[in-house]
């Protein structure tokens, strides 16, 4: 039986877990906001919207910001999954 080492964290069928994440919001965020999205850093930006960005971002951390996004009522733009660069040192 051959096995395979995934270089980067992955799932049980070998599926890479992603780097990172970034959600955008309409509007800006007030900075008292950053306790309330733990793990996430905050950038207003030019365009009167706000990244919520992650390195290491899993799928229980994700739905967590956007369930407080929703309770916050601000509007969801978008959700970008970052993958880790093919062929890329993990370490």
């Amino acid at each position: 039986m051959t096995t395979h080492r995934c270089p980067w964290p992955c799932t049980s069928s070998g599926r890479r877990v992603p780097a990172g994440c970034t959600v955008r919001v309409d509007g800006h965020l007030d900075d008292h906001w950053s306790d309330w999205f733990t793990g996430f850093t905050l950038t207003h930006e030019g365009d009167g919207t706000t990244r919520l960005s992650s390195p290491g971002c899993d799928q229980a951390q994700l739905h967590g910001v956007l369930a407080r996004i929703r309770d916050l009522s601000v509007t969801l733009l978008s959700v970008a999954v970052i993958d880790p660069p093919d062929g890329a040192d993990p370490d």
